[in-house]
């Protein structure tokens, strides 16, 4: 049987930031919409990497959102950690351009779309949205182990780029 913790604030915000990829989840007129997605922390802004399109149209219509990430070692090793917050579209050209930086540091093979080519040779134009969730609450779980026969917690290996 294994023993499940919240985690304390520092372990809580420890984990965000050595994590970059977890699942976002927004809404529109009630209907949930969850999509993974790379992020970078920066101190307790969490910064998120998209294109114009369904998630952007959802966020701008209902800032409200929850990012969901963790560190799976087994079913028995794990921590998850859970922000609910705002998302706020970043138009500020040094904080985008230390967002990018960031998210690329801890996702090397993400470059911008710049744009998409359809079957029917019909070009669209990617535009390159960011946002930063400005938390409400930042939670954390995980498990325990007491046992000799379970393996040791093995932490997410944190970016040197951090």
């Amino acid at each position: 049987m294994i023993e499940i913790e919240d985690l304390d604030r520092h372990s809580t915000e420890q984990l965000l930031g050595s994590l970059n990829y977890g699942h976002l989840g927004c809404s529109e007129d009630g209907q949930p919409y969850v999509v993974p997605i790379h992020f970078a922390a920066i101190g307790t802004d969490i910064y998120l990497y998209t294109t114009d399109g369904k998630k952007s149209r959802i966020i701008e219509s209902n800032p409200r959102v929850c990012l969901q990430a963790e560190d799976v070692v087994d079913n028995e090793n794990w921590r998850s950690v859970i922000v609910l917050g705002k998302a706020i579209r970043v138009v500020d050209e040094d904080e985008r351009t230390q967002a990018i930086e960031r998210i690329s540091a801890v996702n090397p093979r993400m470059t911008p779309a710049i744009s998409v080519r359809w079957m029917d040779s019909w070009v669209k134009e990617n535009i390159e949205v960011i946002y930063r969730i400005e938390p409400a609450s930042i939670t954390g779980r995980g498990t325990v182990s007491r046992t000799r026969t379970s393996a040791p917690f093995v932490p997410a290996k944190k970016d040197p780029a951090n």
